[in-house]
């Protein structure tokens, strides 16, 4: 998964002051230097969560993507291995 170069803090933050302070959304993109779209895209994701259930749903996440590539590194280990049983 991609390094944001927001901690979750900051991410709950920008969120939270978009929803509080009436805000539109275009101006705390400028003044946090940050598209729309990453804005929307967080608040999607992220929207209504505190900042320890947003630093849990990422390590949760990157979690997931290393038992991921463990299960795809296994499942070709044991094709090769099948293969060479096969070879005898």
């Amino acid at each position: 998964m991609k390094q944001s170069r927001f901690t979750e803090a900051q991410i709950v933050a920008i969120l939270q002051e978009a929803d509080a302070n009436g805000t539109s959304v275009r101006d705390v993109c400028s003044r946090h230097g940050l598209s729309e779209q990453t804005f929307y895209r967080w608040r999607r994701r992220y929207g209504g969560m505190q900042v320890d259930e947003v630093k849990r749903l990422c390590e949760l996440e990157a979690e997931n993507a290393r038992l991921k590539r463990l299960l795809a590194e296994s499942a070709l280990e044991i094709d090769a291995i099948r293969e060479v049983l096969r070879g005898k």
